[in-house]
């Protein structure tokens, strides 16, 4: 074979490999731009796929709350001895501070060890400042897609 040729091959895998990589970045980024299942989900119905999703994690004792009067606190659930008050939050944007101080709020009033807010977003810079001020675990898009894909 001439010199030529192995050029020619060469430069054709490394076309290829670029079109591969072109086709697997076109594909996550349309992936981001549609929304999942869980972002089209009202309020409630993302609340019970969160104690769904708590119990196949081997959450026991998971409970919804009743809604109004739950001081911000969606699912009350124990794992390993840890009991836990779990907010919920699907919403189109970041989770900010008013999330944390309910979750901290409602930790204290259903005197659990843990408070959580769980949620189908990501938290705002503040949110997660006063989350490690007030010790209250955020479990993001990243965490939930994580806990989904076990």
């Amino acid at each position: 074979m001439h010199e030529y040729t192995y050029y020619m091959i060469a430069a054709a895998g490394v076309l290829l490999a670029a079109m591969l990589v072109l086709l697997l970045c076109r594909a996550i980024r349309n992936r981001k731009r549609y929304p999942d299942e869980i972002d089209l989900m009202e309020g409630h119905e993302f609340e019970y796929f969160c104690a769904d999703l708590l119990r196949r994690k081997g959450f026991i004792e998971v409970e919804v709350t009743k809604g109004s009067g739950d001081y911000g606190i969606d699912i009350l659930a124990e794992k390993d001895g840890v009991t836990y008050a779990v907010q919920c939050n699907c919403y189109t944007t970041p989770i900010g501070v008013k999330a944390i101080q309910e979750a901290y709020a409602g930790r204290d009033y259903y005197d659990r060890m843990v408070g959580v807010v769980m949620t189908n977003q990501y938290f705002t810079t503040p949110a997660v400042e006063a989350a490690k001020k007030l010790k209250i675990l955020l479990w993001d898009r990243g965490y939930l897609d994580r806990m989904m894909e076990e």
